[in-house]
């Protein structure tokens, strides 16, 4: 059966940019679509925001050659300290030690966001902008696709496989009826970008409180990007508080390690909460990134697991298209669903323990969070495992695509 496209990708955003990037040389005809304009999305306010990402993530960026172009935009992580407010428990990560460049990298959004677009857009994908799925349905041989585009013209295409990566608040999952667990957990996020009187050597500071974790990450010159959840009364007395409020109320919570802190951006508030699909497939469609899952920023998970949604299935896709099977195979996206989920469920599970852990004054359990903090500063294997994990390569990624 003759389709118009072998793949179709749902979402212009990190997730979808990057599979297409992955796929540049496949020889697979994709196609890319995107609701809303390069515009619009250049100039959201969530392009403001800081990504951590992890070493694993770093690589695989690389083996697509989207690196090269954004690395001198981005801080590296050279040391982790981890803490608890008011308790004496505290653990350090360095990259020195675990014989790395660095444990990972501190970017603005935007910067990577448009950088990866960009060369997507150079690729033999046909970029569809500012048109959105009206519907979709998948038979035997092919899923068919509803496009509207902004003129208010319509458009009908077909291709083996289509892929959802349009986020949190997915069309391709809403039109599937795919359900979603969600856990709330009371919290609000503050993101804004501090100035500090020291130097920040570029640590990336976590620290505990009994209201929700404070993430500090090392940015340009002195500055670092502030990940700040508290409970939304919380939030929102401290988002309408002036800025010499707000920052006293930071400083307390954060300390003088970095000496004074000044605010160097507007401070933005996003509601915290873990949401999972309870499907990744249906029929010939495949959702991934934050179309599968959102996770809490306390351990900065979420694009990295994305990501390694990405990588796995670029792999699977090359590998099928080189042997003539059919991309939107079900024993292939079930294998693919299989092996993301061991993954997912390692990760989802260490952030959301992470949070339900920290993010409590009980006085029994911080004693125990404490001296497990202060054992593992003290346990080299511990530490090293750790450090894994938070770089991303606590399993061997798939590479996908040419290393420059």
């Amino acid at each position: 059966m003759q389709h118009d496209f072998d793949l179709i990708i749902v979402g212009a955003g990190l997730a979808g940019n990057c599979l297409a990037l992955a796929l540049k040389r496949s020889g697979l005809k994709v196609a890319l679509i995107e609701a809303a304009g390069r515009d619009q999305l250049r100039n959201s306010p969530a392009g403001d925001r800081a990504l951590a990402l992890a070493a694993g993530t770093v690589e695989l960026l690389n083996s697509l050659g989207a690196w090269r172009g954004a690395a001198d935009k981005a801080t590296p992580i050279k040391h982790i300290h981890v803490s608890d407010r008011g308790h004496f428990g505290k653990t350090r990560l360095s990259a020195e030690t675990e014989g790395v460049d660095a444990l990972g990298y501190v970017i603005v959004a935007r910067d990577i966001e448009q950088h990866v677009a960009d060369l997507a857009e150079k690729t033999d994908t046909v970029c569809l902008y500012q048109t959105r799925v009206a519907g979709l349905m998948s038979g035997r041989d092919a899923v068919n696709v509803s496009l509207k585009q902004h003129d208010g013209s319509s458009l009908n295409v077909s291709a083996q496989l289509l892929v959802g990566a349009d986020g949190g608040n997915s069309t391709v999952r809403k039109l599937l009826e795919i359900p979603q667990q969600v856990t709330e957990y009371g919290q609000t996020a503050l993101v804004t970008t501090v100035h500090s009187a020291l130097p920040h050597r570029n640590t990336a500071f976590e620290r505990f409180t009994e209201f929700g974790p404070l993430a500090l990450l090392p940015v340009a010159g002195k500055q670092s990007a502030v990940v700040w959840t508290r409970s939304h009364e919380q939030a929102e007395t401290l988002l309408n508080a002036n800025d010499r409020e707000f920052l006293a109320e930071l400083q307390d919570c954060f300390g003088y390690r970095l000496g004074e802190l000044k605010l160097a951006a507007p401070r933005r508030a996003f509601p915290l909460s873990l949401i999972r699909a309870e499907s990744m497939v249906s029929g010939r469609t495949v959702i991934i990134g934050n179309a599968v899952h959102q996770l809490h920023p306390v351990a900065g998970q979420g694009f990295n697991l994305g990501i390694r949604d990405v990588a796995l299935l670029a792999e699977m896709l090359i590998d099928q298209h080189q042997r003539g099977a059919d991309i939107g195979d079900a024993r292939m996206l079930k294998n693919y669903s299989r092996q993301r989920l061991q993954d997912h469920g390692r990760t989802i599970g260490f952030t959301d323990n992470l949070v339900k852990i920290f993010s409590n004054g009980n006085l029994p359990l911080a004693a125990v969070r404490n001296a497990g903090l202060t054992l593992l500063d003290h346990l080299p294997f511990a530490k090293q495992m750790l450090a894994r994990h938070a770089m991303g390569l606590a399993d061997r990624l798939p590479k996908i695509g040419d290393r420059e």
